[in-house]
Parts: C-alpha cells; structure tokens; sequence
C-alpha cells in the first residue's frame, strides 16, 4: 500500500518525535483520519452522501479532526496533533503539505461552487490559521500560527498576521520589523 508508506513517510520527515512505523500507525490521529477520510470520500464520489458524512464525523469524534467527504487530499499530507482541524467540503491539498492543530481551511459562506481552499504541495499551514474562501496558498508556502488568510500567498512565501500579510517572499524580508 503506497499510501500507507507516504503517511508514515511524511511523519518521519514532520515530526521529531516520531520513531517507530508501529508507532505511527497505531498513535497518530492525523495518520487516522486521513486514511478513512479515504473511505469517505469515496463513498461522497459514488453519490453515498449521508452514508459518507455520518462516516466521517463518526471519526471526527474518534480523533478530533474533522475532515468533510468531498475534500481532495492527496497522499503524503501530514496533519499534527491534530486536534481541531476543519477541513471543508471544496478543499484541495496537495502532496507534502502539513497542517498543524486548530487549522481551519474554511469557507466564509458567501460563495457556492468552490468555496474553500486551495493548498499546495509543501506548504505549511502553522498552529489555529484560518484559511478562509477560495484562496490559493502556493507551493512551499508557510503560514503563521493565528493568521487569518483571506487572499492568495504566492509560491514560497511566509504571510502572519490578522488579515495575513506577505512578510517574506523567496527568503527576502518585504518588511522592516526586527521580529522576523
């Protein structure tokens, strides 16, 4: 099983603290909810919508980590901790991606059709962000923990802040605050 190898793969490479194979598979609750997010969504693409949603929210309860149906996550992705993830129904990640607890990649109600997220591949989506609409965040993006994103980052950007702000673009500082 591939995916079984990118999802222990990806929390070696995210986690310090992860050690053993068995370990992983046995305490991780982002490894737990990304693969039966697996088994809900494809019951969501074969029109088994409550059968799907009453499947994903029994394992919302079982990990803390709610992940809707319809969301597209690609192998690899690694979610740690976990605790308090939302993941709406129009969300796209793609591979390398981590998220951290609380993250919220969200829709803000306004809009139908695509209406949550966009992430792509390595980016990094730090501690309680909420990533609101349609947005795109771009390959080897971070986010900062707490930063309210409701406008595209560009590729290998750093945005923080409330509404989030570019601070950093391909390394180079784009503002004159000691902090960063």
């Amino acid at each position: 099983m591939n995916w079984f190898k990118r999802a222990v793969q990806a929390a070696k490479e995210n986690d310090p603290a992860a050690r053993t194979t068995l370990e992983i598979l046995l305490t991780y609750p982002g490894v737990h909810a990304l693969f039966w997010h697996r088994l809900s969504h494809f019951l969501y693409r074969h029109h088994l919508f409550l059968l799907a949603r009453i499947h994903s929210q029994f394992w919302r309860f079982m990990t803390g980590i709610e992940i809707h149906p319809g969301a597209q996550i690609a192998p690899g992705v690694f979610i740690d901790h976990g605790m308090g993830v939302v993941i709406g129904e129009t969300t796209e990640i793609e591979e390398g991606v981590v998220l951290f607890h609380g993250v919220t990649l969200g829709g803000t109600g306004k809009h139908t059709g695509k209406r949550h997220p966009t992430v792509k591949k390595n980016a990094v989506i730090s501690c309680h962000a909420q990533v609101l609409g349609p947005v795109t965040i771009g390959e080897r993006a971070k986010i900062g923990a707490g930063s309210v994103v409701i406008h595209d980052i560009p590729a290998d950007a750093t945005a923080v802040g409330v509404a989030a702000k570019v601070v950093r673009l391909k390394g180079e500082k784009l503002v004159d605050d000691p902090n960063l």
